[in-house]
């Protein structure tokens, strides 16, 4: 399969939506191997990497839990991660530490090829007692020093964590995204995808989805309201993900946006304002507008500076005269598909399009 789905963390060109997602002592580069031809990012871990997290793994391990316990951390974390990359997959690390020194010193020791993944979703008490998963959700000031830690060395950064645990997730988002995470991975355990779209409107945080994410029609949810990627533990098989991979493939090949939001009216998050037309009748659109301080002016500038030099710039028997403010490709809609075929695309080339709209807008919004 080789669908582009033009999908980048960092400059890391990943190959598909689909992640798994680290299951301790279970997860390592062999496991990822085997189910590689099928997922873009592989989370291994997660891996103690001082003592006091050792420490408490190793009475998880004595509790009857499965848990990395390698004597060279380091060296162990460096084969499994040789084994990832030869298969074709981004390597991401899920580190338990009980303080910033140590994620700092381990990204002194692996370098910037892989992602490292704070975990602050373990709820296993001798983990939180170690000053790591669960308690970071508890002590924000403490995760955000432990993402500036590994920001500071120069590194791709995952957070990990588990919804509703944090006194304010929405809150929790916004400030990692402003200490630079890169990746905020969402245990959303029974909260679904409305939780998640209040987080994806906070920030332009590239957002994976976590929990029984197994069928094409959750995930579709889930790309719907705001996630960037989905990922898989416990029904990481390759029967599933080979599902997945195929039906995500096959809708981008029809439809292009691959996670493309539901429109604002009915219900979309902040990247569907990319589908909005003009701010000149009562509608969702308007209090949107006013939530992140935008005027109705400022809103038609900001639409028609992003289509500029673009094909989206045409459409003159369009509502309003340009394409930038047609709606998704599944609202039925006559004006725009003539005006698609006067120009000469094709649907789903117009969702790519909309998609790099709809970039542009929340670079502006959030910068």
């Amino acid at each position: 399969m080789d669908t582009n789905f033009n999908l980048f963390i960092g400059e890391k060109l990943i190959k598909t939506p689909i992640a798994v997602a680290c299951m301790a002592g279970i997860t390592d580069g062999a496991y990822i191997r085997n189910v590689a031809e099928h997922i873009g990012l592989g989370i291994i871990g997660g891996y103690a990497i001082d003592d006091l997290t050792i420490q408490a793994a190793r009475a998880l391990s004595d509790q009857g839990r499965e848990e990395f316990l390698p004597r060279n951390v380091v060296e162990d974390i460096k084969g499994q991660v040789a084994l990832i990359e030869a298969s074709g997959v981004v390597p991401v690390v899920n580190i338990r530490a009980s303080e910033s020194g140590s994620l700092a010193a381990l990204a002194q020791e692996l370098g910037n090829s892989i992602v490292y993944e704070i975990d602050a979703h373990c709820r296993q008490q001798p983990m939180i007692d170690a000053r790591s998963g669960e308690f970071l959700l508890h002590h924000p000031e403490v995760l955000i020093a432990y993402v500036q830690a590994l920001k500071i060395s120069g590194v791709l950064v995952s957070v990990k964590i588990r919804a509703g645990v944090a006194s304010d997730d929405v809150e929790l988002s916004r400030l990692l995204w402003k200490a630079g995470a890169d990746i905020l991975h969402i245990d959303l355990m029974d909260y679904g995808y409305s939780y998640l779209k209040k987080i994806r409107d906070a920030s332009p945080i590239f957002i994976i989805a976590n929990n029984s994410i197994n069928t094409f029609e959750k995930a579709k949810d889930m790309f719907a309201h705001g996630a960037d990627m989905i990922s898989l533990a416990r029904k990481s098989d390759s029967e599933t993900l080979s599902s997945l991979r195929a039906q995500i493939a096959q809708y981008t090949k029809e439809h292009g946006w691959y996670n493309a939001p539901k429109q604002l009216c009915r219900g979309g998050d902040i990247r569907s304002l990319a589908f909005c037309c003009m701010p000149v009748k009562p509608c969702p659109l308007l209090p949107t507008l006013e939530k992140y301080k935008i005027s109705p002016q400022e809103f038609v500038s900001m639409k028609m500076e992003a289509v500029k030099g673009t094909p989206l710039e045409q459409g003159a028997n369009t509502c309003f005269g340009s394409l930038a403010y047609c709606c998704k490709d599944s609202t039925p809609c006559m004006f725009r598909d003539a005006s698609l075929r006067q120009a000469g695309l094709k649907k789903s080339t117009y969702m790519d399009l909309k998609r790099e709209v709809s970039k542009k807008l929340l670079k502006k919004i959030f910068s």
